[in-house]
């Protein structure tokens, strides 16, 4: 039994043959360190917790909506961190806008991390620890998902069971 595969959460009936999906931010590359402006502004932290520009191409034809996560593997929590959550994305979108979180409109539904804020909140690792990583995943999916802001991270996870086209990943780092 694999423990460390996700087969839910697979690519499923993958549409689009030629081109893969990409995620990308002119502010961040990907394996790179996370500038301050991308730190939370909380419990001492001095960042500029702006949430980033993120850009997409190469989306399967027939996705319906998107949806964009920030984790955190590396939490010293036994569960990791949810950095951002969000969906409803509109199919017709390729970009979230910088310093927008909380403001997208248009039907997007950002999620209450797991500091308990809704939207975005930057990286804060423990003072001293190694560096942790940063993981924005982009999701195509083949429908619009019927939730509200109340569920959780895990219950959003859950319900992309099934509607997954594509996906991309952009991996940052920081520590403090």
């Amino acid at each position: 039994m694999n423990l460390t595969a996700n087969t839910y959460l697979d690519v499923r009936n993958p549409t689009q043959p030629t081109g893969e999906m990409i995620l990308t931010c002119a502010d961040i590359a990907n394996e790179s360190t996370l500038s301050n402006d991308y730190v939370a502004n909380i419990w001492g932290y001095t960042g500029g917790n702006i949430s980033p520009e993120l850009m997409w191409q190469n989306a399967p034809k027939d996705t319906k909506s998107f949806v964009i996560t920030l984790f955190d593997p590396d939490a010293p929590t036994g569960s990791g961190f949810w950095h951002w959550n969000v969906f409803n994305i509109p199919a017709d979108w390729t970009a979230l806008p910088k310093n927008k979180s909380n403001d997208f409109g248009d039907g997007i539904i950002e999620l209450k991390n797991d500091a308990g804020l809704t939207g975005f909140i930057g990286a804060f690792p423990p003072k001293g620890d190694k560096p942790h990583r940063y993981i924005f995943t982009l999701y195509a999916l083949n429908e619009k998902l019927d939730l509200n802001n109340s569920i959780s991270p895990a219950v959003l996870g859950f319900n992309l069971n099934g509607k997954v086209l594509a996906t991309a990943k952009l991996t940052a780092y920081y520590h403090w």
